[in-house]
């Protein structure tokens, strides 16, 4: 079902790819090409480049077959997928004859699009509650403020912070973006601050 917004929010986007701004994240499912016989040498040495270069989303994206026009932060850590629950290690290496047998890969990913976005950094986590590794991503947004407020004549009064930041044009807001859970953060608070325990 489409979400609904009451009459007086007209120009709202139809669609997630009508917006100017997306980050899409999750476990997106792609995994390293297949033939990748010396998957487990380059994962034994983490050489992590090397192995990226048989990743099918990349392989798909430079085709311009997905995600055309999206980016993607350098990945400098170890494939997210898939490791034993509990464990720091990949089903692949202790596998039985129960287990699936997977190629390490990086499954989940954060993608964005859009103009006003600078990532500051890309990493994974070390939850091992699964056979994933979540990802975690810090952006600074570049946004601007609808229905700006008309400039008020100059007095010798001082404004109070919260006047101040609701007369900017545009300003910048720092958002933590994360494949387990996301929040958003006020453009008054900082990712510090605000970050859940």
């Amino acid at each position: 079902k489409k979400t609904r917004f009451s009459h007086s929010c007209r120009g709202l986007p139809d669609s997630i790819l009508d917006h100017d701004t997306i980050i899409w994240l999750g476990d997106l499912n792609y995994r390293l090409a297949s033939g990748c016989g010396d998957a487990y040498e380059l994962l034994r040495k983490n050489d992590w480049q090397a192995l990226l270069e048989k990743d099918q989303l990349r392989i798909e994206q430079r085709a311009g077959r997905v995600f055309k026009g999206w980016e993607e932060g350098r990945i400098y850590f170890a494939p997210t997928y898939k490791y034993l629950s509990n464990s720091d290690h990949y089903v692949v290496q202790t596998s039985t004859s129960k287990e699936k047998r997977r190629t390490p890969a990086w499954c989940d990913r954060i993608l964005w699009k859009g103009e006003g976005l600078k990532q500051m950094w890309y990493v994974r986590g070390e939850s091992k509650f699964s056979d994933h590794r979540p990802v975690y991503s810090l952006f600074s947004v570049q946004i601007n403020v609808a229905n700006k407020p008309k400039p008020k004549p100059i007095s010798s009064e001082i404004p109070k912070p919260s006047t101040t930041l609701a007369g900017l044009s545009s300003t910048c807001v720092v958002a933590k973006v994360q494949s387990e859970e996301f929040w958003f953060l006020t453009r008054a608070q900082s990712c510090i601050q605000s970050r859940p325990r």
